[in-house]
């Protein structure tokens, strides 16, 4: 599953909640931050960690998927394997050195 399919699947109802609430965090600390007047040094830092537990809890929030409507379930079995061999050659005056690296992957998910 893509970032993409991952920001676009069902999200659950309680991260739902969650994401707006992040969403009024966010926009608390931005009325704090830019407030025309002049506020005290406490409040502005204040509106400053605001804006960045609600900005971390809305995209958190957002990512999560609803695993029952995800075309992905566990159910699904993964088989992948990856075998990659790379020969490095490197040249300086009459010496040549050769590095031969070889790493294999496999991923399975029931």
């Amino acid at each position: 599953m893509t970032i993409k399919e991952r920001l676009k699947a069902p999200t659950p109802k309680f991260f739902r909640v969650l994401r707006n609430v992040g969403l009024g965090l966010a926009a608390a600390g931005g009325v704090l931050v830019a407030a025309p007047v002049a506020l005290p040094a406490l409040a502005v830092t204040i509106g400053g960690y605001l804006i960045v537990a609600g900005s971390v809890a809305t995209a958190v929030s957002q990512a999560v998927v609803d695993a029952s409507t995800s075309p992905v379930t566990k159910e699904t079995d993964w088989t992948k394997e990856t075998s990659e061999t790379k020969e490095t050659e490197a040249t300086k005056g009459s010496i040549t050195a050769t590095a031969i690296s070889t790493s294999t992957v496999t991923v399975r998910e029931k």
